[in-house]
């Protein structure tokens, strides 16, 4: 019996997709999407991160942790104090991955813009069959 391989010939290299894999868990809870947005805007201390969250300083570290480990924030200490940035770059590969399967959106989009298109010139005419009149 033939064993297929794990990964396709077109599958990311065993340390892209780890680091695929720890993007994607990073951005699967609501609490560290709200981290990056905050920090879409500027660098901000930990405190000031968890500032509108209902959780513990504690529970917000370890979610800015994950995002460490994902590699989509960066954290500088001096002393007790930690300001974290956004970095971006790992949610551009993964944005370069999910492009992959834009085919399967794709043509739901162009009929929609062909479905507009009619309208659109539906209501030229009539616009103009009026103005005749």
């Amino acid at each position: 019996m033939d064993v297929l391989p794990l990964t396709l010939r077109d599958d990311p290299a065993p340390d892209e997709a780890q680091q695929l894999d720890a993007v994607f868990f990073a951005l699967s809870d609501p609490v560290r999407r709200a981290i990056l947005e905050r920090l879409d805007a500027g660098a901000l201390l930990v405190s000031e991160i968890a500032e509108p969250f209902e959780i513990s300083l504690q529970a917000v570290s370890r979610h800015i942790h994950v995002l460490v480990r994902a590699g989509l924030v960066r954290q500088a200490r001096s002393g007790r104090v930690s300001r974290c940035t956004l970095d971006a770059a790992p949610i551009y590969a993964a944005a370069l991955w999910m492009n992959r399967y834009a085919k399967y959106w794709q043509a739901g989009f162009d009929a929609l813009a062909q479905h507009l298109l009619r309208i659109d010139e539906t209501r030229g005419s009539t616009i103009q069959d009026k103005g005749d009149e």
